[in-house]
């Protein structure tokens, strides 16, 4: 049977439902069973193109789920009509059985109709027919997943509207607005104590976006904690806190992952997580987020300046960091180019480097070195001198 020629990029519910009886489908089907075309009439329909052998899908699902069940909850008329991509009726059974909306029933040729006139080249897809024009290229995956129902109407205005609140939250939020709400208004430290959110206000906080199952942010914390202990030993202790913003994937990871650190953490079941990586755009942990004690967002790269400088970074300023590379630079203008080390074959010269060990005091370095260029030796400048003092007396 035909479809019925409507135009594609404006398709309401009325227009849907005129499609699907065009191309003989009677009914849709619930985990109840059949469910006439008409309970959809008056309602907000969104497709949902989807497959049971699809990884993204299955993690999407629970999403859509949560969103499903809050908007009805608050009355919302919401329909969700999913169709498959999946090649069997049986991979189809098993995908539908966990959603709690409707289904076109079962037929592949049926569905690739659809999955072709609403031009889906990838799934998961959702996509609203709303009565405000959107068009059906949109696909609001993504913004489910940073937002949740908050996404509703699902329309260009609802989007944009998200949008900006973020960048309100980003630029001018308060601490409190940034890491409380109305259930909860304090953090977590590893020793499941609770301090209030109130205490940090007026410090320099680091927001610290992590995992335990990256490598990468195992090594960081290594390097963050060291600054962070060196800060709350000296004369700034009372003026730095970092929160711990965990993208760990299930709470046994977070509990790992917190246990190393000396510093708060949002709770794991708290969805402010989510909204802060959202907020602040994070795209690759770690990420560490430095908010002045005027509760202003001061740099998004806190991570260069903390594996650059250490401790010797703070308070994070523009205006510090200057300091400390002219600082560096004046430093190095008074160090030899070359020096040569007796039991050392090779010449050894002065170099740049963010850190190293030292081959003479097994210690860690930073900024001025002389390295050798065919191996993995480093001196420090203040112990090259020992060094040779320590050669001619041996």
């Amino acid at each position: 049977m035909a479809m019925v020629d409507v135009e594609p990029n404006y398709i309401d519910s009325y227009n849907v439902m005129k499609i699907l009886a065009a191309e003989g489908v009677e009914f849709l089907l619930s985990n109840e069973g059949q469910v006439p075309l008409s309970s959809c009439n008056g309602k907000t329909i969104c497709l949902f193109f989807s497959a049971n052998w699809c990884r993204p899908c299955r993690t999407f699902i629970p999403h859509l789920i949560e969103l499903y069940h809050t908007l009805t909850k608050k009355g919302v008329s919401l329909e969700i009509i999913f169709i498959s991509f999946d090649h069997d009726e049986d991979g189809f059974q098993q995908q539908f059985k966990s959603m709690p909306w409707l289904a076109v029933p079962f037929d592949v040729n049926l569905h690739r109709r659809f999955i072709d006139r609403f031009r889906v080249d990838r799934i998961p897809s959702f996509i609203p027919l709303c009565s405000d024009g959107i068009t059906v290229e949109e696909d609001w995956i993504g913004c489910i997943e940073d937002y949740g129902a908050e996404a509703f109407p699902f329309t260009k205005e609802r989007r944009e509207e998200l949008k900006a609140i973020d960048k309100r939250k980003r630029e001018e939020a308060s601490l409190e607005e940034l890491l409380t709400h109305e259930g909860r208004n304090f953090l977590i430290s590893r020793d499941d104590g609770k301090v209030l959110v109130s205490e940090l206000v007026g410090k320099t906080v680091g927001l610290y976006f992590c995992a335990y199952w990256s490598p990468p942010c195992r090594a960081f914390t290594v390097q963050l904690t060291e600054a962070y202990n060196n800060l709350k030993t000296g004369k700034d202790q009372d003026c730095f806190e970092i929160v711990l913003i965990s993208t760990d994937r299930d709470m046994k990871e977070f509990n790992v992952n917190i246990s190393s650190m000396p510093w708060l953490a949002i709770p794991y079941e708290d969805r402010t997580r989510h909204e802060l990586c959202r907020i602040f755009d994070i795209k690759g942990i770690p990420a560490l987020v430095l908010i002045g004690p005027d509760g202003k967002v001061m740099s998004v790269n806190g991570k260069v300046m903390v594996s650059s400088y250490g401790a010797e970074a703070f308070p994070f300023t523009e205006s510090r960091i200057r300091d400390i590379e002219a600082a560096v630079r004046k430093e190095g203008e008074g160090l030899a180019q070359e020096v040569e080390d007796v039991k050392h074959e090779h010449l050894l010269k002065l170099d740049m480097a963010k850190a190293y060990v030292c081959d003479f005091c097994e210690e860690q370095g930073r900024f001025w070195a002389f390295s050798c260029d065919v191996c993995d030796y480093d001196l420090h400048p203040s112990c090259v001198e020992k060094k040779l003092n320590k050669d001619e007396n041996f």
